[in-house]
């Protein structure tokens, strides 16, 4: 792909010449992520587990690449990355999805899907990337604030989300000069909530509004902001970053 160069008195996109691949980029934050790296002059690659709705979304960000499979199939992903022809600068990891439910209810293999499965993709993905990414580029990944605050029902999902900072900390130290870093958001408005929620949705979007910090429901632009943010900023590895519009500190 191509991109045109920046008119004279316009900002030049931070991310021409660079590819970003998105795993798990065929909604939701994945998706607004990828099209928020093509507005800032990027290549996108696309991965997802729906054929038909990964074409969709890789026509609609212009994505110059997309491979439908499931990420949760350590041999299928470490496929995908070896069957990448150039280097990439940066992987982000939106793939799988919360696990809730009373701890105790839950069976053993329940529990053991909902404690490492989402950590076992982000270690899966972070050996199949070293020497792909280039010296200076970023893994992100994703996980959650369920962690700060603790309730009934959400048991395991925090603790999956304690245990993902250190886990981004390990591979920062691990992968470098590769960069590792941690998006934590809380509430987002996508359509993974939506089914989540159900008939709460509506009830759930005007709790927030009215008792945020920020008076308003987070989105995945606001997510893919700063994930675009984190993958061009040299200087950040290792961190975790909260994004709540300030809803852990009211719930």
């Amino acid at each position: 792909m191509t991109h045109a160069a920046a008119a004279p008195g316009q900002r030049t996109p931070d991310m021409v010449g660079q590819t970003v691949v998105v795993v798990g980029g065929s909604a939701g934050i994945g998706l607004e992520t990828a099209r928020r790296a093509r507005s800032e002059g990027a290549d996108v690659v696309l991965t997802g587990r729906d054929p038909e709705r990964l074409r969709q979304a890789a026509l609609d960000v212009d994505a110059g690449n997309f491979t439908a499979f499931d990420a949760n199939d350590s041999a299928s992903l470490r496929r995908f990355f070896d069957g990448l022809a150039d280097p990439i600068d940066h992987v982000l990891v939106t793939a799988g999805s919360p696990h809730y439910g009373p701890i105790l209810e839950m069976t053993r293999d329940e529990t053991r899907d909902a404690i490492t499965g989402h950590m076992l993709m982000a270690l899966d993905v972070a050996r199949a990337i070293a020497g792909k990414v280039r010296p200076g580029g970023s893994l992100l990944l994703m996980s959650g604030t369920g962690a700060r605050r603790i309730a009934p029902g959400l048991g395991i999902a925090s603790t999956v989300t304690a245990a993902m900072p250190a886990l981004t900390a390990s591979l920062a130290v691990e992968l470098a000069p590769i960069r590792v870093n941690l998006i934590a958001p809380g509430f987002v408005d996508t359509g993974l909530s939506a089914s989540i929620l159900g008939d709460g949705l509506d009830a759930r979007r005007e709790q927030l509004r009215t008792t945020l910090p920020v008076r308003r429901v987070v989105g995945p632009a606001d997510v893919a902001a700063l994930a675009v943010h984190l993958m061009t900023n040299t200087a950040v590895t290792g961190a975790t970053y909260d994004i709540d519009g300030g809803q852990q500190f009211v719930e």
